[in-house]
């Protein structure tokens, strides 16, 4: 059953067009994600369809009514997280969470029936009277996530949420969303991380206001046209270099330090590839990611 349905959506900024005819869909249950880089039109979307902000045109059909009209009924059932933390920080974890609850109309009784399994799992109890603006990172981003939770919407918006975010602290968020998630809560996330694209039900790749492509992060990879191989040179990537610039039959290719990521036209143009430096460097074929998809399919 569809939640979200989003049909011809258009939005400028004078002379900026900021989303250029998107049309998607999110199925109920659904962790959805939006990916692509800065620029690419994820968080006017997400403000459309958390009906805080009009669309130039097109139609948004969210929990089956339509936007704007319709936006202060959808508010009740949905919560929007934006990308930077917008909470009070010379008030304590439990004062911004009381707060947020009385917004809502949630009575005390509720609220401390509903708040103890979020700090738990958030892993924010034993802070819960440190000062906002005292914490950490990824700990704020898990306060929000608990005000934006607290009055238990059918349909979270999330808005770039790990950015800036420490490696470890962008994996317990995800931990926490698949968590909530599985209690049947709909999820629209956006992401400039294109990793984060495998936590994903389905994905929407995102490039100048458009999406580019949609289906599973699976369906995505395997669909590459192309081949992927791993080069660890070992101190030899000059050598790696001079292979790559002699073949015309590589499509693109990234150095990390000493290790080379290169995406071949096909198996014959891999094969010949490897075979020419297997004897000097360790070379290895790998599985396509999102990235490689999304790299492939801007530069056709």
């Amino acid at each position: 059953m569809k939640v979200i349905d989003v049909k011809g959506l258009v939005k400028k900024f004078k002379d900026v067009t900021a989303v250029n005819g998107l049309d998607f869909s999110v199925e109920r249950g659904e962790i959805f994600g939006l990916i692509g880089p800065d620029g690419a039109g994820k968080t006017t979307t997400l403000r459309i369809l958390a009906g805080i902000m009009l669309p130039g045109s097109g139609q948004v059909m969210v929990l089956d009514k339509k936007l704007p009209e319709a936006a202060e009924a959808v508010k009740e059932k949905i919560g929007y997280m934006c990308q930077r933390f917008s909470l009070y920080s010379d008030l304590t974890i439990n004062e911004n969470i009381s707060f947020f609850a009385d917004v809502y109309g949630i009575n005390r009784k509720t609220l401390e029936e509903r708040l103890a399994p979020l700090l738990k799992m958030t892993r924010l109890e034993p802070f819960k009277d440190r000062l906002a603006g005292k914490l950490s990172g990824g700990m704020k981003q898990k306060l929000a996530l608990i005000c934006t939770l607290i009055h238990r919407p059918e349909i979270l918006f999330l808005d770039e949420p790990t950015t800036g975010v420490d490696p470890v602290s962008r994996r317990e968020f995800w931990e926490i969303l698949q968590g909530i998630h599985s209690e049947g809560v709909t999820i629209v996330v956006s992401t400039p991380y294109m990793d984060e694209a495998e936590q994903c039900s389905r994905i929407g790749l995102m490039f100048k206001g458009e999406i580019i492509l949609t289906d599973t992060p699976k369906n995505l990879r395997r669909n590459l046209n192309g081949v992927v191989v791993e080069v660890i040179a070992d101190g030899r990537e000059q050598l790696v270099i001079d292979a790559i610039n002699k073949s015309s039959y590589i499509k693109d290719w990234q150095q990390l330090g000493e290790r080379f990521h290169v995406i071949l036209t096909d198996n014959a143009a891999a094969d010949d590839f490897c075979g020419r430096i297997c004897n000097e460097v360790t070379v290895r074929r790998i599985a396509a990611s999102v990235e490689d998809v999304f790299v492939e399919r801007i530069k056709t």
